[in-house]
């Protein structure tokens, strides 16, 4: 970017130029250094290098030049002191919790999250002799009595997969920072475009890169960011020794998706808004939940936290699974997949996908009914979605 600071420009214009590496060449785009490692002039900068006191890059599995730029566009964008990419987003999310906890510390995690992070808290941190207490994150109450003078980490998302429920970030952060923890806030349902978690409190923000940021069901990736000291101390080392590097195609890849990332984030929200009203009064749709909504259980709190709704709508179908089946089946145009924030319309029926290994009673609780269907907005015509949604919700 130019001399000009860069927090005075726009988050548009910040999407496009933050972090720009341009070689000899001077390249409009951003170039391709698809390499493993790279060399060295002289033995002594090699040294240096692997010291930590030349800032050059050692090895693909490390840093490179395409996952710098990534990684400065997001710190740039998130309003972050540092950030590392990741392979996946739960990579992303496995690396932010774990990497900093020892045997005999303690995690209070929101239940309402996505089936693999459930598994990384419920199943993996107590392998390692992590303990964890999961509450409804909705309830203030039962955070402040979850926390124990062990408890070093607290984790949620919002809005949550794929019930689409908000948390009130700031309050959790104030309950977290009292009792000594630190709150990590999974953002990938808000997007960098409608949320700021670090500027509400959050201390670490991740992402999965593949949905939104991509946005266009190309590749895989994720991202952790937080302050200096959190990343150098706690993620840094872990990721170059562990290895769960993001490729350098990928992070060229999700470069170039940044710079579309308003435009599409807006359009689809606008779409998925537009549809929630449409179904909101359908008579084969008994529940529909959309955080733009003023019917939306988090209404004041959306207003309070969000710049705007969400790409993403949950709705439940009237007949069970049969009748989800029947009305996904029947769908032309938007498409069933277990993705989401795509530049195509998708849809999946969370009970039987994304939440299929918590038992039935658990699922009941998080209200991930065996009728609800989670609707991921792309960039068609809004019309032609309702219309493809009517037709197949005739036949549910």
């Amino acid at each position: 970017m130019s001399e000009k600071s860069a927090a005075a420009y726009r988050p548009e214009t910040r999407l496009v130029h933050a972090g720009m590496l341009r070689s000899q060449f001077g390249e409009t785009s951003e170039a391709l250094f698809l390499t493993q490692g790279f060399v060295y002039e002289t033995a002594e900068l090699c040294e240096a290098r692997f010291k930590g006191e030349d800032p050059g890059f050692i090895y693909s599995r490390f840093s490179n030049p395409n996952t710098s730029m990534f990684e400065s566009r997001m710190i740039d964008l998130e309003g972050a002191e540092a950030g590392r990419a990741t392979a996946t987003g739960m990579a992303a999310v496995t690396a932010a919790i774990l990497a900093p906890l020892r045997i005999g510390d303690h995690v209070v995690a929101s239940k309402q999250l996505f089936g693999s992070c459930r598994y990384v808290i419920e199943d993996l941190l107590p392998r390692y002799g992590i303990e964890f207490t999961l509450v409804d994150g909705l309830d203030l109450d039962a955070w402040q009595k979850a926390m124990r003078p062990n408890t070093k980490t607290c984790f949620l998302e919002s809005p949550t997969n794929p019930t689409l429920d908000v948390l009130d970030i700031p309050a959790i952060a104030a309950i977290a920072h009292a009792g000594g923890s630190r709150l990590i806030v999974d953002n990938v349902f808000a997007t960098p475009i409608w949320q700021s978690p670090l500027t509400l409190g959050a201390d670490v923000v991740v992402y999965s890169a593949t949905k939104h940021i991509d946005g266009q069901g190309r590749c895989l990736g994720g991202i952790i960011l937080g302050s200096k000291d959190f990343i150098a101390e706690h993620i840094h080392n872990y990721l170059r020794q562990t290895g769960p590097a993001i490729s350098p195609f990928n992070a060229w890849v999700l470069v170039k998706g940044l710079e579309t990332l308003a435009i599409r984030v807006k359009q689809q929200t606008e779409t998925a808004g537009a549809l929630a009203d449409a179904l909101a009064s359908h008579p084969k749709v008994t529940r529909l939940i959309y955080p733009g909504r003023a019917d939306h259980p988090q209404a004041a709190l959306v207003k309070k936290q969000m710049r705007a709704g969400s790409t993403l709508i949950g709705f439940e179908i009237d007949g069970g699974k049969a009748a989800a089946f029947r009305f996904l089946n029947e769908l032309k145009l938007t498409r069933i997949s277990n993705n989401l924030g795509d530049s195509k319309s998708l849809i999946t029926h969370p009970a039987t996908t994304t939440h299929q290994r918590l038992p039935i009673d658990v699922r009941a609780e998080l209200g991930i009914s065996e009728g609800f269907v989670r609707f991921s907005a792309g960039l068609e015509h809004k019309d032609d979605l309702l219309e493809d949604m009517e037709a197949a919700l005739k036949k549910a």
